[in-house]
């Protein structure tokens, strides 16, 4: 039995790049960064930081690439694999990257623009705010007797 899975929660070291194939399908690129955080046996914190390259495709390649931007808290899943080519000086180049089944957004900071979104209403009560409220259920003030319920 083979298993290919990876998972990676990071944050994207640049905003991502949207291209697409001759054959119509969009195609997302990532830069994605993970840290790792231990102590030495002198009892020191190291930290070290890893880069993956993550590839979209379809549909999630479309709205990762509208929503998220540089600093973004992402979770990608999906396979690992590695592409070689041959470059112009003649040399042998090769790739790892994760072809992302699976994209999701991760927090966004208090305050922070959410890309191409449209703007969130504001929390209902506060002052200077337009919208208009939100229409709530009106609940009976009865109270309920728990043998009427029929199970």
């Amino acid at each position: 039995m083979y298993f290919n899975k990876a998972i990676l929660i990071g944050n994207l070291t640049r905003d991502p790049e949207l291209k697409s194939l001759p054959s119509g399908i969009q195609v997302c690129t990532l830069s994605l960064a993970t840290n790792r955080v231990w102590k030495d046996k002198n009892g020191a914190k190291q930290e070290s930081t890893d880069y993956h390259n993550v590839v979209v495709f379809g549909r999630q390649a479309e709205t990762s690439a509208q929503f998220l931007r540089k600093g973004a808290s992402v979770l990608a899943e999906g396979r690992m694999q590695t592409r070689s080519w041959d470059a112009a000086d003649g040399s042998k180049k090769y790739r790892t990257e994760v072809v992302a089944d699976r994209i999701q957004f991760g927090p966004r900071p208090a305050g922070a623009p959410a890309g191409d979104a449209p703007p969130r209403a504001a929390a209902p009560g506060k002052e200077g705010t337009d919208a208009p409220p939100i229409d709530t259920i009106d609940y009976p003030e009865e109270s309920i007797n728990p043998e009427d319920i029929p199970f």
